[in-house]
Parts: C-alpha cells; structure tokens; sequence
C-alpha cells in the first residue's frame, strides 16, 4: 500500500517502465511494452501476470486475490474491475475463494466492465462498456449486459 501510495500513484502519466518496474519488484509478471495507467489499483502483485503489450487504462482495479492472467495486446480500459476473490456463501464462516481469471489474446475489457472469479475471457472477445461477465466468453465474440451474453461475432476488418 505505501509503495503504491508513494510510487506508483504519483508517477508521470507515461512513466510506464517505472510502474512495471514496481510491480515486477513486488512478483507480478510484466511483459515487455505494458502500459499500466498510475491510478490502476493492484491488491496482490505477485498473482498477476500480464503479457506484451497489454494497457491497463486509469483507475482499473486488478483484485488479484486469485491469479490474473492478461493474455498479449489485451486492452483492460478505465475503470474496468478484475475481482478474482469471493466467498462462500454456503459455508457459515464465509471462506475466501479465489478462482483465477483469464483474460485472451487481443481482449479487449471495456470502461467500467466487472469480470468475476473463475472467469475467461476469449482470445479476441470484448466485453462492452458496464458489462458483468460472471461466465466464460467465448472466442471471438462481444458481450454485453448483466448478466452479460453474447451480442454478436467479432468480426475482424481487413487489414
């Protein structure tokens, strides 16, 4: 919380190896070309894993109680939430759960999107802006709603 407070928050906008620099030094796993915003809030570094070239957009919250995967050139935007921690409400103590999250190769998590524990998200899915995915996406799709369901294919524009 200090380093992050004292570090990672006040940081340049564009300070980007600083920040991956620190959460490597704190376990996470940080490809090469990462862009993590300042205000991204980090709870367990040494759970997330995050491939080339992802960004991670301002004030995204990466609840990594459970593991965090980011697959390469993925995209979390602004405000989205990564909640890899829940309990169980079927046990009278309530204990912590903590099924990880995958997000896929080229996904894209838009603004405000909640993805919950034990979630994967396709390679090349987008999960629209507010959406809450508490189930698997598919490949290649786009999600939105809550509870989020498939809209349409995702189809890509020649290059």
């Amino acid at each position: 919380m200090f380093a992050s407070a004292l570090l990672f928050r006040p940081s340049f906008h564009n300070w980007y190896c600083w920040r991956n620099l620190l959460l490597r030094a704190f376990g996470a796993k940080v490809g090469r070309g990462v862009r993590v915003r300042p205000t991204v809030r980090v709870e367990i570094p040494w759970n997330l894993q995050i491939g080339d070239g992802v960004v991670v957009g301002d004030y995204a919250i990466l609840y990594s109680l459970g593991k965090i995967t980011i697959g390469p050139l993925a995209v979390v935007s602004q405000y989205a939430h990564l909640c890899a921690g829940t309990h169980d409400y079927t046990h009278p103590d309530f204990p912590l759960l903590t099924p990880p999250i995958n997000i896929g190769e080229g996904a894209w998590v838009a603004a405000d999107a909640f993805v919950g524990p034990g979630v994967t998200v396709g390679p090349r899915a987008v999960v629209a802006a507010r959406a809450t995915v508490v189930k698997d996406v598919p490949a290649d799709v786009v999600v939105g709603g809550n509870p989020a369901r498939v809209i349409k294919e995702r189809a890509a524009k020649p290059e």
